[in-house]
């Protein structure tokens, strides 16, 4: 296999330069662009389902395309959904802490 150039990484670059111009208003995700994936570019938003749900909107890509998954037992949601934007495989990756259960009192209860 022959090392990769810049040039062999244009579809993601080109789609992250088309999404800057076309939205730069909408939340700045971490990006990632990288020769192992050559056609994806990732957008990740931390601690922001609200950014990960902006910028899903703005692409007009379906909600029902979103998967869910909890990792970290139990302790992080993440919602994924990939598109094509641009030539480019697109994936968004949001992640979110499992918010944490209030405690209830024993004896707290209803009372019948």
């Amino acid at each position: 296999m022959r090392a990769r150039r810049l040039v062999d990484l244009s579809a993601p670059l080109m789609a992250l330069r088309l999404l800057a111009a076309e939205f730069g208003h909408l939340p700045t995700p971490t990006v990632e662009v990288s020769p192992i994936y050559p056609e994806r570019l990732e957008l990740t938003f931390h601690d922001d389902f609200a950014a990960f749900e902006a910028w899903r909107e703005a692409l007009n890509i379906a909600p029902e395309s979103v998967v869910h998954r909890v990792q970290l037992g139990g302790q992080t949601n993440v919602l994924r959904v990939h598109a094509t934007f641009a030539g480019a495989e697109l994936q968004l990756t949001g992640f979110a802490n499992v918010p944490a259960l209030a405690p209830v009192l024993a004896g707290s209860g209803a009372v019948s």
